[in-house]
C-alpha cells in the first residue's frame, strides 16, 4: 500500500476516534433528518403532486441544499485537525520527517477527511431514496444533486485542509476556515450586483455551480470548477508545506 493511502487510513481511523467527528455525524444527521421530516410533510399538506414540482426536486433538492449550509459549518471543525492539531502537537515535524513525499501526506489526509464526509453524505442521501418504495422518484435529479454535494464537500475539505496547513491552533483554523469558506460562498451575492468583476464573482462562487447540479442540470464545466478548486487548494498547501520543510 502506497503512503498515500497509509495516511488516508490513518486520518480516517483518528476521525472516528475523536468523539467531535462522532458528535458532527450525529447532530448532522439529526438535523437533516428534521428538514427531511419537514419538507416531507409540507409537500404532502401543500399537495405539490398536482404540480410540475416533484417529491425529488423539493424534498431532495430542499434537503441537499440545507446540507450544504450545515457542510459549511461542519466541515472546518473536521479539517482544523489534519494539520494544525498535528502541529500543535508537535507531531507534524515527525510527519514531515517520515519517508512520504508532502504530496502524499496532503493528498492522503484529504482522502481520509473526505471519505468520512461522504459518509455524512451517504446516510443523507438514504432519507429521499428512501422515499423509492412508496413512488417514482427522478433518479437523474436526485443523482445530480447529489454529485453536487459531494464536489462541495471536496472543495470544503481541500480549503479546510489548506487553511489548517497555515494555522498554528486548530480552533483558529476551524474559525479561519468557516471564513473562507463563507467568503466563497457569497461570491454570488457579489456576482448579482452590476460591475465589470459580477462575471467572475458569480463563476467563482462556491453555490452557483452547486445551485445548478442540485437542480438537476448537469454541466461538465461545473464538475470541472470543482476538480481545479481541490487541485488548486491542495496545491497550495504543500507549496506551503514545501517552505515550512525547507526552513
Amino acid at each position: 500500500m502506497s503512503p498515500m493511502w497509509v495516511i488516508a487510513c490513518h486520518e480516517w481511523r483518528r476521525l472516528f476516534s475523536s468523539p467531535l467527528a462522532w458528535a458532527c455525524l450525529g447532530i448532522v444527521q439529526l438535523i437533516l433528518g428534521i428538514v427531511f421530516w419537514l419538507l416531507l410533510a409540507e409537500f404532502a399538506t401543500l399537495g405539490y403532486t398536482n404540480t410540475q414540482v416533484g417529491v425529488a426536486e423539493f424534498v431532495g433538492g430542499g434537503l441537499f441544499g440545507f446540507s450544504s449550509i450545515v457542510f459549511l459549518i461542519v466541515v472546518p471543525l473536521l479539517a482544523m485537525r489534519s494539520f494544525a492539531e498535528e502541529r500543535h502537537s508537535g507531531s507534524l515535524e515527525l510527519l514531515l520527517a517520515s519517508p512520504a513525499s508532502l504530496s502524499q501526506i496532503v493528498v492522503g489526509k484529504f482522502l481520509g477527511l473526505l471519505g468520512f464526509l461522504w459518509l455524512m453524505l451517504g446516510l443523507t442521501a438514504l432519507m429521499p431514496l428512501s422515499l423509492q418504495i412508496g413512488t417514482n422518484l427522478d433518479l437523474g435529479l436526485l443523482a445530480s444533486a447529489i454529485l453536487g454535494v459531494a464536489l462541495m464537500l471536496a472543495a470544503f475539505a481541500s480549503a479546510g485542509i489548506f487553511v489548517s496547513v497555515l494555522c498554528p491552533q486548530p480552533v483558529v483554523a476551524a474559525l479561519a476556515g468557516f471564513g473562507l469558506l463563507l467568503v466563497l460562498w457569497l461570491l454570488q451575492v457579489a456576482g448579482a450586483a452590476p460591475g465589470p468583476v459580477a462575471a467572475l464573482a458569480e463563476y467563482l462562487s462556491l453555490l452557483s455551480h452547486f445551485d445548478a447540479l442540485r437542480r438537476g442540470v448537469f454541466d461538465l464545466a461545473d464538475v470541472a470548477y470543482y476538480l481545479l478548486f481541490c487541485a488548486a487548494f491542495l496545491g497550495f498547501a504543500i507549496q506551503r508545506l514545501t517552505w515550512e520543510r525547507q526552513a
